[in-house]
């Protein structure tokens, strides 16, 4: 994402978030997989996103090893 997202809703489906950010919807869910979705139960079938969580997976989608702190993963 080279320009500032335009985050004027309450809230975004996966596809919609996948549009405002430029990136395919399985990349979406990649993410949602690797940083959210940790306890072995998985993603639901529908989320919405807030705002605020595209700039997360903005952030994510952008990762290098020197940029972010990873969370640990979490323990079942």
């Amino acid at each position: 994402m080279d320009q500032a997202v335009r985050m004027n809703k309450e809230s975004y489906s996966e596809q919609e978030a996948a549009n405002a950010l430029g990136i395919t919807v399985a990349r979406v869910q990649s993410l949602l997989d690797e940083y959210v979705f940790q306890d072995g139960l998985g993603r639901p079938a529908e989320i919405r996103l807030l705002p605020t969580d595209l700039v997360l997976l903005s952030i994510w989608h952008k990762e290098t090893p020197t940029n972010i702190v990873r969370m640990p993963k979490r323990n079942g």
